[in-house]
């Protein structure tokens, strides 16, 4: 047995996209920023990575600009 093919004029889908069912997120759908909710990037977590590069750039007894390669 065959499906059947659903068909639907430009019209149509045009008038679709202004509808509020159109709009609004299913009720179950998970959160993950930047996919289906807004991205929102962590700002505590940016003062902390900050932080840690800065402490990385200049470790006590070390001198700027000389570094030793890993």
């Amino acid at each position: 047995l065959a499906g059947t093919r659903i068909i639907y004029d430009r019209k149509f889908l045009l008038e679709c996209k202004n509808s509020p069912v159109a709009r609004t997120p299913p009720c179950c759908l998970p959160q993950i920023p930047g996919v289906t909710s807004p991205a929102q990037p962590s700002l505590v977590k940016l003062g902390e990575l900050k932080e840690q590069n800065e402490s990385e750039e200049t470790m006590p007894g070390e001198q700027p600009g000389h570094r030793i390669p890993c």
